[in-house]
């Protein structure tokens, strides 16, 4: 049995942008969502099929603090559906958006370099 009770406490990263951003206001959310959807382009059409399904099971009955925001709901699911290693990089840039309180000029690349 795993020692984590949701998909992003995993990585420390991960887990701390999370949870900054579920006490932010609701401006700094909608630009925080804007900035996760850019994942899209990388993200391949299968797992795109699947991030609908789960929010169509979801949406507006869930209860984690995304899932009443369809645009927030659909930004999470597909951070959650990304691999590891781009969730850490997004986890980072969100981090340091939040800590500067601005998603303005923020490198919406998600490779690994």
């Amino acid at each position: 049995m795993s020692d984590y009770r949701r998909w992003y406490d995993k990585d420390p990263f991960l887990k701390e942008a999370l949870e900054l951003l579920s006490l932010s206001s609701e401006d700094t959310k909608d630009k925080a969502a804007d900035f996760i959807l850019n994942l899209q382009e990388q993200v391949a059409g299968d797992v795109i099929e699947r991030l609908y399904e789960t929010i169509t099971r979801f949406q507006a009955n869930g209860k984690r603090w995304y899932d009443k925001d369809p645009i927030m709901m659909r930004a999470i699911e597909l951070l959650r559906v990304a691999k590891p290693s781009v969730q850490r990089i997004a986890a980072k840039k969100i981090l340091k958006a939040l800590a500067q309180d601005s998603f303005e000029d923020l490198e919406t690349d998600f490779s690994e370099n």
